[in-house]
């Protein structure tokens, strides 16, 4: 599935000046998705970063929209690997990525309200 990915704009990545908190829920998970989205590689959290694209560049991460459903890969590749659990896996994620998102948010909302 590598393939799909080098489809995808080159400018998927996380930019270096945009940090991303440890305190934030998920952050290890979104931070490996970009360092995947980087290197090409389809994993669930690159997939997971996918799904996020547009609520993510609204909170200032620079990552495209893919040329396919994010959402149906992610959920192949975990249906591959935890057969019929991976639904359960699925909604986990996305709950993960909306709660990194909210957090995301309300921490940049108080970092505008302290300037």
């Amino acid at each position: 599935m590598r393939g799909a990915l080098a489809r995808l704009p080159s400018s998927v990545y996380l930019d270096p000046m945009v940090e991303i908190s440890d305190a934030l829920p998920g952050a290890d998970v979104i931070r490996e998705g970009f360092r995947d989205l980087e290197a090409g590689v389809e994993s669930v959290p690159a997939l997971l970063v996918l799904i996020g694209a547009p609520r993510l560049r609204e909170l200032g991460y620079d990552v495209e929209d893919p040329p396919y459903l994010p959402e149906d890969r992610l959920y192949e590749k975990l249906a591959l690997s935890h057969g019929d659990g991976a639904h359960s896996q699925y909604n986990s994620l996305i709950r993960l990525l909306v709660s990194f998102e909210r957090a995301s948010e309300q921490a940049e909302t108080r970092d505008r309200l302290a300037d």
